[in-house]
């Protein structure tokens, strides 16, 4: 059978690119994480695919429609994670992959229940599917091919098989085992008198014991059976009563202990395998039958989709969240890669709306922004006061990409996009990592291993870079490192302080390229701060002073404070 996925079509060649470690850590991916599951076993899963960046457009589209299938049916989800929780203890597919040469009766009997469960997932989603009206590629690929599986498989004949195989194993009811004991009475050697098709009772054991204790002669004698072996008293400082086998070290005379407290692989149950399925050769000659016609069932391959489902599950969980706090979200466009546009309407910050959704944080109003980019302007010098909203910006921007590019929906109102091929973040370093190099020696490092890998379909984020340096050293580089993106051709936020780097568009734009570059502005209106963004030219002086207004601290407001505290 053709590779199936969830997360793209069958037989498409793409490519994916691995976001780094800084843009990991400065988009916050491993806080979504934490809060789209609580379960550590899945954060793994979701991490690994959401570190994964695909710029390839009919991947990016058949990852949204399915997601927007598992968004349209909450039963989809509560199908489908009830499967993955089925399906966690059948993950290690090599157990199906072949017929082990003797095995015991349980290993057997374990095998065909482990069928025997898959068969239930399958038919369960079967059901599930042909029930929904599903409308993407890859749920409805899904569906013919579990509907190919149930009859190409031969699942009633399966069914069928295994509980008629089931049903005469169940016929062992108990087993009789001999045990000798040694001069202090301890467990010596043990062996399988006997297989019973009916219980041991509480009542038969007492009398068999009391008319054992009540004859004059004691002991049996001459009792012999075959397949004894070695066995000592339980350890009396474990809580747990089992037996333990004595094994001799085949490089030394030491005596070797063994124990493990599972059924079906201790000590005691290794010991009475063998003769156990030597008495019940017919039945165990019949399962492994069953087993070898069905050994190929073509139906592991849902095993294999499990992170992906999860994925899928817990964006949309979230997403009805979002959607119950009246935020917006939608389904991205996907353009053409080679366009290099992308614009949102009503974009807002995901972390910050899942901080209001956790309760963890008091509540945030959240302010929705436009922000477009193409031909006209593709690179940005976006300029505020602090505390003024630029890294909300910057991020939600980022984190709007990521989303429609794993086929989530998008936190705005409407959405296009030409995908990005990678991400690539430059914030502020840990004051840790410039001790060698220096901050600026730092800061201008990590910004040549972006332009080492970075492609004109490349996304950069900057936040606060080069401003640890002197004003004109900052500007001087800051002012290259601009030009160097108009010449790839990036789309680019370049988030700064450095209002002198935002009035030099003339002198940027007249550098080699095709990427215009365009001042964005955060707003303070009445001295108070807006947290909107608006392409307009800098306006530090003007923010600065409504700022000073806002707080009382220009000179004509601190003149008037002290003379009326001199009066």
């Amino acid at each position: 059978m053709e590779e199936f996925s969830l997360m793209h079509p069958q037989g498409a060649a793409y490519t994916v690119h691995t976001l780094t470690d800084e843009a990991v850590n400065d988009l916050s991916i491993d806080f979504l994480v934490e809060n789209l599951t609580e379960k550590r076993s899945e954060r793994g899963h979701l991490r690994a695919l959401m570190t994964q960046v695909t710029d390839d457009s009919e991947v990016i589209r058949y990852r949204c429609d399915v997601f927007e299938d598992f968004l349209r049916f909450p039963k989809l989800r509560t199908v489908m994670e009830e499967l993955v929780e089925r399906l966690a203890d059948l993950r290690d597919v090599a157990r199906f992959q072949k017929d082990q040469e003797g095995p015991s009766l349980w290993a057997l009997v374990n095998r065909l229940r482990e069928i025997d469960e898959y068969v239930s997932c399958i038919t369960l989603l079967q059901d599930t599917l042909e029930e929904l009206d599903v409308t993407s590629e890859g749920m409805r690929t899904l569906r013919q091919i579990v509907t190919d599986i149930g009859r190409e498989s031969g699942f009633p004949e399966l069914k069928a098989d295994i509980d008629e195989t089931m049903e005469q194993a169940r016929k062992l009811k108990s087993i009789t085992i001999g045990v000798n004991l040694d001069s202090m009475l301890r467990p010596k050697t043990a062996g399988v008198l006997s297989l019973n098709d009916s219980y041991f009772t509480d009542a038969g054991l007492m009398k068999r014991f009391m008319n054992f204790a009540n004859k004059q002669d004691g002991l049996h004698e001459g009792t012999d059976v075959s397949g004894m072996k070695h066995f000592h008293a339980a350890n009396p400082t474990t809580s747990e009563l089992r037996f333990v086998s004595y094994q001799k070290s085949a490089v030394s005379n030491d005596i070797q202990v063994e124990a493990s407290p599972a059924t079906g692989n201790d000590a005691l149950s290794n010991a009475i395998t063998k003769p156990v399925t030597n008495i019940m050769k017919k039945t165990c000659d019949d399962i492994k039958s069953t087993l070898k016609k069905y050994v190929n069932i073509s139906g592991y391959m849902l095993i294999g989709l499990m992170p992906e489902i999860l994925f899928y599950v817990r964006w949309a969980e979230l997403t009805d969240k979002l959607i119950a706090q009246g935020m917006p979200v939608c389904k991205a466009e996907i353009l053409p890669a080679d366009e290099r546009k992308c614009s949102f309407k009503e974009i807002y910050n995901l972390k910050l709306a899942v901080n209001n959704i956790s309760g963890e944080t008091e509540r945030i109003h959240i302010i929705t922004n436009d922000i477009d980019f193409s031909d006209d302007r593709r690179i940005y010098i976006l300029t505020g006061p602090n505390r003024g909203g630029k890294t909300i910006i910057t991020q939600a921007v980022g984190l709007a990409m990521l989303l429609a590019q794993w086929g989530v929906y998008v936190p705005a109102a409407a959405a296009q996009l030409s995908p990005c091929d990678n991400m690539f973040t430059h914030f502020p370093a840990d004051e840790n990592d410039t001790v060698d190099l220096g901050r600026l020696g730092e800061e201008s490092k990590r910004l040549s291993e972006i332009f080492d890998i970075a492609t004109p379909h490349s996304f950069l984020l900057l936040n606060e870079s080069l401003a640890t340096t002197s004003v004109a050293e900052g500007l001087f580089i800051a002012k290259d490192v601009v030009k160097a993106m108009r010449y790839l051709g990036v789309r680019c936020i370049f988030n700064t302080h450095m209002h002198e780097l935002a009035r030099s568009l003339d002198e940027l734009n007249a550098a080699e390229g095709d990427s215009r570059v365009e001042s964005l502005v955060t707003g303070v209106q009445h001295g108070e701060r807006s947290f909107k963004v608006a392409v307009a030219p800098p306006q530090g002086v003007s923010y600065a002073k409504d700022i000073a207004q806002k707080y009382g601290v220009t000179y004509e407001q601190i003149r008037a404070h002290l003379e009326r505290r001199g009066s």
